[in-house]
């Protein structure tokens, strides 16, 4: 009986690091997942803002009071540039949709864009807000 040859295996799968270098593809579109569900907590806290406007101006004063404090404020931040990666990662899908842009250097810089032009358009939208 011919004896099995061993062969040396990551003991762990999450070793993958090690071994496989992740995408930029794959990450962009876990983040696209991932900012379309954060973006759910957003809409949780408009609907607690809402629901505290038509219960009453204390219910209101102290919703409001949590909303627009400075964790908030980075929060919201965050959320911004969550609704701009997860607009321009839907643009980027419906054009591999369209059957475009599937070559990997054309993949790769788009998703670059979408990292880059959610930053650039979150810092202008912020700057837009605030003057």
């Amino acid at each position: 009986m011919a004896e099995a040859k061993r062969i040396e295996r990551p003991l762990s799968p999450f070793m993958f690091v090690q071994y496989y270098r992740l995408q930029l593809t794959a990450v962009t579109s876990v983040m696209i997942r991932f900012t379309g569900n954060a973006l759910m907590a957003a809409v949780f806290f408009l609907i607690v803002w809402l629901l505290a406007l038509a219960s009453g101006p204390d219910a209101f004063e102290t919703v409001e009071w949590w909303l627009t404090s400075f964790i908030f404020d980075l929060f919201w931040f965050f959320m911004l540039w969550s609704v701009w990666y997860h607009y321009l990662g839907g643009l980027r899908h419906l054009i591999f949709d369209a059957g475009k842009g599937l070559e990997i250097e054309t993949a790769e810089k788009m998703g670059w864009i979408c990292v880059y032009g959610s930053v650039v358009l979150t810092i202008l939208t912020v700057i837009v807000i605030w003057l």
